[in-house]
């Protein structure tokens, strides 16, 4: 398990919330993790995703 970080060791990583990690993992936004009970394994060297960029549908885009 030294190749794995929990999702709050990843957040500080990233400068995000601990829940915002765990919702990427539960959502198949980041690849190769693993639940054991409540906490996520993330791999170690695994990047940041980032977002697309497309607007949500209804949604104007800012002039």
């Amino acid at each position: 398990m030294d190749r794995y970080v929990r999702a709050e060791d990843m957040a500080i990583r990233w400068d995000v919330s601990v829940r915002q990690v765990q919702l990427l993992c539960q959502n198949g936004k980041i690849r190769n993790v693993s639940k054991f009970g409540n906490a996520w394994a993330i791999p170690i060297d695994t990047p940041k995703p980032t977002r697309t960029g497309e607007f949500k549908p209804g949604r104007k885009p800012k002039e």
